[in-house]
């Protein structure tokens, strides 16, 4: 059965690859006509391969609340998403402006705190969240580099319009999925690849270890790196195996480092060796027993001082979470004109924070209109989706933000745009997102190009999210500029 692409019809949403029924964009045009000169079921074929490839490769997450095993192949579809050159320009100075801005916000906030006193953000906000942690006060990491690595989620609106939806600093997934959907698109498409002038995405593991080689004291010939991993139960234990492999660096627990002589130090068969950087995938309250969670297993006793002195380096520093509260996200423009002087390239979702009476008061009277999250969680745990609730459901949520105002915001629901995706050999419309991958190195900021584009699986559904049903795309930036 052939996939009839003269049948899509991407309906009053704005989709990435067509401009309107039986009309491809330009940056599209190509890929289109490719696919639609393969065989019937051709398609088809190809993405059970594809789905094959990754199962093979291990490219697996865990769902902890699912009764059929916690391991689970990643969904792939096999038509990509496209973003041109010029679209891709716009995107990548908007990121570097925005992660400089929060960079320089954390280095404030547990410094001077000069953006609290000129009264730009309210004291309560920033001393109320989570991730605000006060033993990381007075910290001086190598470069005033905080957020070494960071993952932003961009969505579209049906205008086409792009908005920031979330920060993600503290220990962001998903890269390994951009490398191995890659791989696997090329090995199955090869053709596409010589056609269209596609960046490449395969040189991440070297710009990460770049950026972390970076921190670690100048005058070493041959600093140590590790990947400190929660271990094989944490749901992105695969990305942490994958990253040490494809640096050629050393996958640690906590239980195989220790601090010894004023340094960290790493158990191997030939006795202790120092470590010097630390690519710590552990969240911050699980790093050091001695400072913060005294019942952690997964960190190291006495990192903490080790780090304060400067004798190693961890990326991402420890105190950033602050930095990616959904509440604090509410006042990151504020931050670009503060610190940079410049009005943001990329807006904000409006926000409508709940622990403000006027804004509240809305939130409560409009909750089948508006998307409520949690400050601290992700996965799309912790959130209402107000167009597809039960009254039952909203009247439990208006109940936890009368409790906890400074939990919650709400965000009116966006029409995603969306992709061609395959589904039962038919292409339909699916809602997408995008998660890009930003390192920051002191002197300068890298923007990787693309990202990981996840794709609501379910019709009609907005949540992208792996352990609610989506699944993921190839990210296609183009290298040269339309007329």
């Amino acid at each position: 059965m052939a996939v009839q692409w003269d049948l899509y019809n991407p309906e009053d949403f704005y989709d990435e690859l067509f401009s309107a029924k039986g009309q491809p964009r330009q940056s599209a045009a190509a890929l289109i006509k490719w696919m639609q000169g393969l065989r019937p079921d051709e398609l088809q074929q190809h993405r059970e391969t594809a789905q094959i490839a990754l199962l093979k490769l291990g490219v697996t997450f865990s769902v902890y609340s699912d009764n059929q095993g916690i391991e689970r192949v990643f969904p792939f579809d096999i038509i990509p998403r496209i973003i041109s050159a010029q679209e891709w320009q716009t995107l990548e100075g908007g990121l570097k402006q925005r992660i400089q801005a929060l960079n320089l916000f954390l280095n404030d906030m547990y410094g001077e705190q000069r953006i609290l006193n000129d009264g730009k953000i309210p004291h309560e906000v920033v001393f109320s969240a989570t991730g605000f942690l006060k033993p990381c006060i007075g910290l001086k990491p190598p470069s005033d580099v905080w957020c070494h690595i960071t993952g932003t989620d961009l969505v579209r609106d049906r205008e086409g319009q792009w908005y920031v939806l979330e920060d993600n600093l503290r220990v962001p997934s998903g890269i390994s999925y951009v490398l191995e959907n890659r791989r696997v698109m090329k090995s199955t498409f090869p053709a596409i690849f010589q056609t269209l002038a596609i960046q490449p995405v395969d040189d991440y593991p070297s710009h990460l270890l770049e950026t972390l080689l970076n921190l670690a004291p100048p005058q070493l010939p041959d600093p140590t790196v590790v990947v400190l991993t929660p271990g094989i139960y944490n749901s992105a234990y695969f990305e942490h195996s994958f990253l040490a492999q494809q640096m050629g660096v050393e996958l640690v627990e906590g239980r195989d480092l220790v601090v010894v002589d004023g340094y960290l130090q790493m158990r191997t068969t030939q006795g202790l060796r120092r470590v010097d950087v630390v690519y710590r995938r552990v969240d911050d309250d699980f790093l050091d027993p001695h400072v913060f969670r005294p019942d952690s297993l997964l960190g190291v006793p006495g990192l903490m001082e080790v780090y304060r002195q400067g004798r190693v380096a961890l990326a991402n520093a420890p105190g950033t979470g602050v930095a990616d509260d959904k509440v604090v996200y509410a006042y990151v423009p504020e931050m670009i004109r503060y610190y940079l002087g410049e009005e943001p390239i990329l807006s904000n979702v409006p926000t409508y924070l709940c622990w403000q009476e006027k804004d509240r008061n809305h939130v409560l009277n409009n909750l089948e209109k508006l998307v409520v999250k949690a400050a601290n969680e992700s996965g799309g745990y912790g959130m209402l989706v107000g167009s597809s609730s039960t009254e039952v459901e909203r009247a439990e949520f208006a109940e936890r933000i009368k409790a906890n105002p400074r939990n919650y915001i709400a965000q009116p629901i966006l029409c995603l745009s969306r992709v061609p995706t395959l589904i039962d050999h038919q292409v339909e419309g699916r809602h997408v997102d995008l998660r890009p991958y930003i390192l920051h190195r002191g002197d300068d900021i890298y923007v990787h190009p693309g990202g990981l584009t996840r794709v609501a699986l379910r019709k009609g559904s907005l949540v992208v999210n792996s352990s609610q049903g989506g699944g993921s795309k190839d990210t296609w930036v183009l290298n040269h500029f339309h007329e």
